[in-house]
């Protein structure tokens, strides 16, 4: 089995970076799901892929998957570019301004 180690992406719907700065180990699935026939619902025997652990660092989530025996495969992640105007959402109502604010 193999457990997987990243840093969670921010949510989408949202622009903050709450939850991204934790290292996150969950296991991969060692089985399919199958689905029931009377139900409908999806199912699986496998109890490892409900759990998800954080840790603080990288060397962290690292350290617990070798003392554990895990292989474990690293994801990097993806930094966005900061995209910030020099001056500002302040600087559209700024009294200097020097061109003509309009919709």
């Amino acid at each position: 089995m193999t457990a997987r180690i990243y840093q969670p992406a921010r949510n989408a719907m949202q622009s903050g970076q709450a939850k991204t700065k934790d290292w996150i180990l969950e296991h991969s699935p060692e089985s399919a799901r199958d689905i029931d026939p009377l139900m409908g619902w999806t199912s699986s025997t496998d109890m490892q892929q409900q759990i998800r652990i954080r840790f603080a660092n990288k060397a962290a989530a690292i350290a617990y998957a070798e003392a554990q025996g895990l292989a474990y495969a690293v994801t990097e992640p993806h930094k966005r570019q900061a995209l910030v105007r020099q001056g500002g959402y302040g600087e559209n109502f700024a009294a200097n301004r020097r061109t003509i604010w309009t919709h």
